[in-house]
């Protein structure tokens, strides 16, 4: 059964016809061609498909396309600006963050949606924010580092952390 949708990514509108159980995950990846969202375990435990709906981090591999229906997505791809980087993906790269990458889009967009809830959150919130997110290579602590110096870096202008 296919049904129309009408919704945001990236700030780019889009309405189009979609199977009732596409998931978002796929709606991204094989339908508007955005690979940055990567498919894991598909069952909600990796986070590297993690995306904001309306500002929350959301598994994409979990969540039905048809629920966004009137609603803002936003990707990894669109955290990169007119300006260049976003001050998440600065810090990513200052604190050694990235290794092999295959996490990194989740985990940005759950540190992104983090900050953008609470602007100035401790070491403990963050672990707790990223402990749906899995890596295999860098431990963490570099991922927590980038997240506390964006925090700090960016004060308390909630703008610059929007996506």
């Amino acid at each position: 059964m296919k049904q129309k949708i009408a919704f945001f990514v990236n700030n780019t509108y889009y309405e189009t016809q979609i199977d009732t159980n596409l998931t978002l995950l796929d709606l991204l990846r094989h339908h508007l061609g955005l690979l940055g969202t990567k498919r894991g375990c598909e069952k909600g435990d990796c986070g590297t498909c993690i995306v904001l709906v309306d500002g929350t981090p959301i598994n994409a591999c979990l969540y039905l396309a048809v629920r966004a229906k009137g609603k803002k997505i936003s990707t990894v791809e669109g955290l990169e600006t007119d300006e260049g980087l976003h001050p998440l993906q600065k810090s990513f790269v200052e604190k050694g963050a990235v290794q092999c990458g295959f996490c990194t889009p989740g985990m940005l967009m759950t540190g992104v949606g983090l900050l953008q809830q609470k602007p100035f959150p401790t070491e403990a919130e963050v672990r707790t924010a990223i402990s749906g997110n899995l890596c295999r290579c860098t431990g963490y602590q570099h991922i927590v580092d980038a997240i506390l110096s964006t925090a700090e870096k960016m004060g308390t202008n909630k703008n610059n952390i929007s996506s």
